[in-house]
């Protein structure tokens, strides 16, 4: 992975942290997720008209990209209801890339240097020791209904990171590829809150436009660069990379959320720093 692609990455991994925290605070969830969606949507929609439609080999991985996402979105609600940003962040995000790879070098042929592979390994580790350590003070355990739902969250992960990964690498214009995927998809979590809310709620969500469009900014952003990025590098390397988010996620958690920094944590994200450092190095 050259340089430059790799601060590319990181940079992404800021956002995705970013609208993330702005998931737990203001609206409920569901609203701030759809709300979050629909504008990433709406700014993919506007540039539409400078991008081609994506190419038929591409159109059965966004639909089943689409899909994965609507899952990801609900089961992410439902784990965030019973734990920490900070313990539950860790745990949905670190194990998908452990099921990236497994993947990826078992269906995609995709070859990855030994220190490439160490470097995955210790990010993974060290997400999951921080998500371990996450919760406030004394609520360390995550409740089995919270951990259930942020693994099958990180099964979601995996299945859309997989799916657009492919889907891009088919499609030949990342970008295309992205921004028709971020507005079907905000249309379709839109219908989704629509089905569950009802009509009369739409005015609430909307009262909080500002909030969405820099969550929906930073989501775009976000997954736009991990797309292309999967288009020019190994997936599982930038599924990985990708999940250096949980630093981020640690600072927002401690610095605006007010959950607890312990050195524990602190270790552990050591940990992860090596393991980007040595997937660097890879």
């Amino acid at each position: 992975m050259e340089t430059w692609v790799f601060s590319l990455v990181l940079a992404a991994a800021a956002m995705h942290a970013g609208w993330n925290a702005l998931v737990k605070v203001g609206l409920d969830r569901l609203s701030a997720i759809t709300l979050i969606a629909l504008c990433a949507g709406l700014l993919s929609l506007a540039a539409l008209p400078f991008v081609s439609p994506p190419g038929p080999p591409a159109w059965p991985w966004m639909a089943l990209s689409v899909v994965l996402h609507i899952g990801y979105n609900l089961f992410l609600i439902q784990a965030y209801r019973g734990g920490d940003l900070g313990q539950v962040y860790p745990i949905a995000r670190g194990t998908a890339p452990l099921l990236v790879t497994l993947v990826s070098l078992a269906a995609l042929n995709e070859g990855l240097a030994q220190r490439e592979l160490l470097g995955i390994a210790l990010l993974i580790a060290g997400i999951w020791l921080m998500a371990l350590w996450g919760g406030r003070a004394g609520h360390a355990r995550l409740a089995r209904r919270a951990l259930g739902s942020a693994l099958t969250t990180s099964l979601f992960i995996a299945g859309y990171t997989l799916a657009d990964g492919v889907g891009a690498r088919a499609n030949h214009d990342p970008l295309g590829y992205t921004l028709w995927l971020f507005a079907i998809n905000g249309m379709a979590m839109l219908v989704v809150f629509l089905g569950w809310r009802g009509a009369s709620s739409l005015s609430r969500l909307l009262a909080h436009w500002r909030g969405g469009l820099a969550g929906g900014a930073m989501s775009l952003g976000a997954y736009g660069i991990t797309i292309w990025a999967m288009s020019v590098a190994p997936i599982a390397l930038v599924a990985a990379l990708r999940e250096s988010s949980v630093l981020f996620a640690l600072a927002i958690s401690a610095l605006l959320l007010g959950e607890p920094l312990s050195r524990g944590r602190l270790l552990a994200g050591l940990l992860i720093v090596s393991g980007v450092i040595v997937t660097r190095l890879g």
